[in-house]
This record gives structure tokens, C-alpha cells and sequence, in this order.
């Protein structure tokens, strides 16, 4: 018992360590969610893999070495959400809430240029007629693959625009508004839609839309409610309620952050 214990090295207790970690990560990613089954039973053919290899049983070894091995690409095909969740999170580090990327790999930080007061004024019009909007302010991220799923619009903000966009009978009502460099980029874009299940039931599809973007993206989002009039800004996956007094300053801090 003695020798055993002086054949495991620092080495090994951190390979275990992070391996631990690994896991657990992968558990948290996938909690909730439809996959975390196959994960259980991946887990498991694994761990039975190895214990077959310890025993030297070379005809099953054989075979479930086989199966680990194709499964690999059905894996990337099956878990493609998650990894790339999963990606994100490795590349991302949180402090204080805020996502930031870690520092050999960031850029300089800029100022995110956005005229404020105009956003905001739109916001608040939309909401005193209960017009609904989702509003993405993109930062370090221009957010170019979905872009392309809207019409490209490049123009100057302005309220009337804004407005009329998101008019319940304009053709470009329906999706979401990017926002970049201080200029419309597009409009009638589809945002990805978390499977968050602890989103209260009484928000909609807007403010899951925006939920799911920001979970995986380093942007904001304005939602303005069509059922209720509410503003919401949505960061980082946390929906927080706005107010009409102090709409433009949570902004502007947000936009620092």
C-alpha cells in the first residue's frame, strides 16, 4: 500500500482535479436541458471502457473503443449548442457580472459609441403605446452572423426610425434591431432563444430571444414589452427592469462595463 501510494504524483492529483472540474462544467452546462441524459450515458460507456481495459478484456475493449471513437463526430453533431456554450465560457471570464475575455487574448477595450438619449426617447415612445422592440447593442462582438439573417438597413439612429421599424405593420417589425458603431446595422434579425428553464413564464419570446443572445455574446439588449409597456435591458443572460427616470444612466453605465 505504501509503494502504491508513493507511485502517485503531484502530477496525477491534478491531472484528477481537472478532470473533476471538466466534468462538472460539462454537468452545469447541460443541467436542465435534454442532453444532460446522453451525457450520463457517455460518461458511463467511458468509465466502462476503461475498466474493461484494466481488465484486459480485449474483445469488448475492442468494441467500445470502436463505438467511443465514431461516436466522437456524432458528439460535435449532437452537443454543437453546448460546445460552443461551452467554448465561450473557456474563452470568458466573469467579474462582477460582466463577461470579459481573458487578457492575453483581449483586445483594447473601446468606448461603445451610442447616441443614448435617441435609443432611450424610442424606447419610451414605443412603450407608452405598447409597440413592442428588441434593441441589440453590440460591443467588442459586431455580431455579423446574424446580421445576415435580417436586412441590412446602415443608417443613422434616429427616433422616427427607429420607431417606424418597429411599427406593427412594417414588414421589418418582426425580429430584432442591431445596433453598431452608433448606426442601424440591420433590422428583421433572428436571435437565438435560450433554454433557460428558471425565465419566469411571463415573459415572451422577445425577452427569451434576448436572454439567449446575450448568453453567448458580449452585447446588450433593450426589450420593450407588447403586452405590458415594460422596459427591460438584458445583459449577460440577466433580464433587469428599467424605468423611465433612470433609463438613459443604467444605460450608459452598462455601456461602460
Amino acid at each position: 500500500m505504501l509503494d502504491l501510494f508513493i507511485q502517485v504524483r503531484i502530477v496525477d492529483i491534478i491531472d484528477i482535479v481537472l478532470v473533476a472540474a471538466l466534468l462538472y462544467t460539462l454537468y452545469r452546462l447541460l443541467k436542465g436541458t435534454g442532453a444532460i441524459s446522453i451525457f450520463v450515458g457517455i460518461v458511463a460507456i467511458f468509465l466502462l471502457w476503461q475498466l474493461v481495459n484494466a481488465l484486459q478484456m480485449e474483445l469488448l475493449s475492442s468494441i467500445l473503443g470502436a463505438f467511443v471513437n465514431v461516436g466522437f463526430i456524432a458528439l460535435i453533431v449532437i452537443f454543437q449548442p453546448e460546445i460552443r456554450r461551452f467554448l465561450f465560457t473557456i474563452g470568458t471570464q466573469t467579474k462582477n457580472g460582466n463577461i470579459r475575455t481573458f487578457k492575453l487574448f483581449r483586445r483594447k477595450q473601446k468606448g461603445v459609441s451610442l447616441d443614448t438619449e435617441t435609443v432611450c426617447q424610442a424606447c419610451q415612445a414605443m412603450s407608452n403605446i405598447k409597440q413592442g422592440a428588441l434593441i441589440v447593442i453590440t460591443r467588442q462582438n459586431t455580431l455579423s452572423d446574424i446580421v445576415l439573417t435580417g436586412v441590412s438597413i446602415d443608417a443613422q439612429i434616429s427616433k422616427p426610425l427607429i420607431e417606424n421599424i418597429f411599427f406593427k405593420n412594417s414588414p421589418l417589425h418582426d425580429g430584432a434591431m442591431i445596433l453598431t458603431d452608433n448606426k442601424i446595422a440591420a433590422a428583421r434579425c433572428i436571435l437565438p432563444v435560450t433554454n433557460n428553464s428558471e425565465i419566469p413564464g411571463h415573459y415572451g419570446l422577445r425577452h427569451r430571444a434576448a436572454v439567449g443572445v446575450t448568453e453567448n455574446n458580449d452585447c446588450i439588449v433593450l426589450v420593450v414589452s407588447e403586452e405590458t409597456g415594460g422596459i427591460s435591458l438584458v445583459k449577460n443572460g440577466k433580464i433587469t427592469t428599467l424605468k423611465a427616470d433612470n433609463m438613459e444612466e443604467v444605460l450608459i453605465n452598462e455601456l461602460k462595463n
